[in-house]
């Protein structure tokens, strides 16, 4: 598959729509969603779009949970689509596991709430579907300001690429994909190779972790080559010290490591990856290179205090040490009226989804105010330890 071609797939009630505006069939499009979707990902594709065409509720939840299934399965890159109205939509596409949301800039109401998006879920979660070139020029700073991608249809793509250097996906409702126009699906890293410390032969240690589960997969080595290529394709690449090439993880197995994060260590010498990881990562066959045993002692978990505390740690922190485009330091900046408003928000959120039957539409808008409710008690100063103290002597 051509790389340059990013293939859509249109749901209407969970399933692919064979047609759309009476473009041909394309085949494969007869299997349900989740397949068609790992079969276009098995025949290399870096990435999908899915289009939400559902009318009503029923159909936009049967949508919704088939796309939590194709981000799940096809673990590749997915922009999501179609049928979003207000903020609560673009927070259930990404809640869906999508890498990217599209506001469409034919509706104001999407307009309107695009900086919101931005700030709460970050730039590069927000795409932007333009109408026409008029549109973009109309609204050129704040789509650049708030927006990582723009969407169009083809007749307008290379108009829009002679007067922004944004990345573009050029819509093509006959051959039902999109065409890349400046756009990877890689990653820009904050700091360049030149900046990291190297061993004798030039290469830097990689600790590669599960990105769910935060296990530890394997350890490999990158040259300045095979980084470059894990930040231009979004797939992990090594140096391989004992065949002396590249080796992009899951080229011959097709256990491919889709990198969803990557840090630096405090001497700017060792690398942490956190991936999606396809099958298994050591060549035994087993999940993890880190099988074996050495001593005897029960591994460790993360308790539920550990994650409260950590978590309003860093929202403490970014109390103290504001961070640029923080939808944390967003609340803090808007004040208590507006902290207040979204804990309000949240917990009807939460009424809302448990009339659902779904049960992790309830634990993400449990989780959603939780989040809410840390950031209350950190600009009134309450801690957990208050909290505990409270509940104990009930």
């Amino acid at each position: 598959m051509d790389k340059n071609k990013i293939p859509c797939i249109y749901l209407k009630n969970g399933l692919p729509m064979q047609g759309f505006y009476g473009v041909r069939e394309r085949k494969g499009l007869d299997k349900e969603a989740v397949s068609c979707a790992v079969d276009f990902r098995d025949a290399g594709a870096g990435s999908l779009v899915v289009f939400d065409f559902s009318d009503g509720d029923a159909e936009h939840d049967a949508n919704l949970e088939a796309l939590r299934l194709i981000c799940r399965d096809a673990v590749i890159p997915v922009i999501g689509a179609g049928n979003v109205k207000r903020v609560e939509d673009v927070k259930k596409l990404i809640y869906a596991g999508c890498d990217r949301a599209v506001l469409n800039f034919s509706k104001q109401a999407d307009i309107e709430m695009l900086e919101e998006v931005s700030k709460r879920f970050g730039k590069n979660r927000i795409a932007v579907f333009v109408p026409d070139a008029g549109t973009y020029r109309t609204y050129e700073k704040p789509i650049n300001t708030w927006a990582s991608l723009l969407l169009c249809d083809k007749m307008i793509a290379e108009e829009l690429r002679t007067i922004t250097k944004m990345a573009i996906l050029s819509h093509d409702d006959e051959e039902m994909n999109c065409t890349a126009i400046g756009y990877t699906q890689g990653f820009v890293p904050l700091f360049t190779w030149d900046e990291m410390k190297k061993d004798a032969h030039g290469l830097v240690p990689c600790v590669v972790q599960d990105v769910m589960t935060d296990e530890v997969l394997m350890v490999a080595y990158m040259n300045e080559e095979s980084f470059g290529a894990t930040m231009e394709t979004g797939r992990m690449t090594y140096w391989s010290r004992s065949r002396k090439e590249l080796w992009q993880k899951g080229a011959t197995s097709g256990h491919y490591q889709f990198l969803k994060e990557m840090k630096i260590d405090c001497d700017m010498d060792t690398l942490l990856a956190k991936v999606v990881q396809i099958g298994a990562a050591c060549h035994t066959g087993n999940r993890s290179c880190f099988y074996r045993s050495m001593i005897d002692a029960d591994a460790s978990k993360k308790n539920l205090s550990a994650v409260l505390e950590e978590v309003y740690g860093v929202i403490t922190d970014r109390k103290i040490h504001p961070k640029e485009g923080s939808y944390t330091n967003y609340l803090f900046d808007k004040g208590i009226d507006k902290i207040l408003k979204k804990v309000g928000e949240e917990a009807t959120e939460i009424v809302i989804a448990a009339k659902n039957p779904d049960k992790q539409e309830s634990v993400y808008e449990m989780s959603d105010f939780l989040y809410h409710m840390m950031v209350l008690m950190a600009e009134k100063g309450i801690t957990w330890e208050d909290v505990a103290g409270e509940l104990a002597n009930r």
